[in-house]
């Protein structure tokens, strides 16, 4: 939700050069990693909002909305549709509007380190701490005991990590610049650190030492 909130202003001012470009009677929105929980639409309500006040200000008609949520195929794509009616009646309440461009949702599970798309089909593309879960876990590991990057790793974990990094962001934005239109907006927000050392605690990683020291007394637990 906090990471949602910090990047408010660079979504609306990205929608908000999209819409009074182009001034689509079609948006097609696709928010990648959308998981499911009370954080799930917020991100698609405040573009529509923008769009609609974009509309009043403009003295244009609003556009139908093709609202596009991915997420792994184990995702409870069930919960999020149930809300869909709720949503739309808070939606219309904070717009103050009588009515709006017609929404249509749909659920696209899969992941986004492939093709999931036609070919420019996507106005607007957002994907919020999502980008920093890989594909798989890097080949030919050796990090016995530990489920990520630690002060015990060798050398060549972190290196194996950043390729396969590297690897995956490279097909996600080969992806989606095929299934955007030309002149389409991305935003992506992604988790990182502001130094080399893969092992700063302050970016989380001491999380990760923690559940994997839990996760290694259970094993030996069960071996007992």
């Amino acid at each position: 939700e906090k990471a949602i909130s910090l990047t408010k202003s660079i979504r609306e001012e990205a929608i908000t050069s999209l819409f009074s470009e182009t001034l689509p009677r079609s948006l097609a929105i696709a928010d990648l990693g959308c998981s499911c929980g009370p954080n799930t639409l917020s991100v698609v309500s405040e573009i529509v909002i923008v769009v609609e006040k974009l509309c009043q200000q403009l003295n244009c008609s609003s556009p139908e909305y093709k609202i596009f949520l991915n997420d792994l195929s184990g995702n409870d794509f069930n919960s999020v549709f149930k809300s869909l009616d709720s949503f739309k009646v808070k939606l219309l309440d904070e717009i103050i509007k009588s009515e709006m461009g017609p929404c249509y949702f749909f659920g696209v599970p899969g992941s986004f380190y492939g093709r999931i798309f036609p070919n420019r089909s996507l106005d607007f593309v957002h994907s919020s701490y999502s980008l920093h879960w890989l594909s798989k876990v890097p080949e030919g590991l050796d990090n016995k005991g530990n489920i990520y990057i630690s002060n015990t790793s060798p050398s060549n974990v972190s290196k194996a990590y950043y390729k396969q990094f590297q690897r995956d962001l490279s097909i996600f934005l080969k992806c989606r610049a095929e299934e955007l239109v030309e002149g389409g907006r991305m935003v992506l927000t992604i988790l990182g650190r502001r130094n080399d050392d893969p092992c700063d605690t302050e970016y989380c990683c001491d999380d990760w030492e923690l559940l994997a020291t839990a996760l290694n007394d259970l094993v030996l637990q069960v071996e007992k």
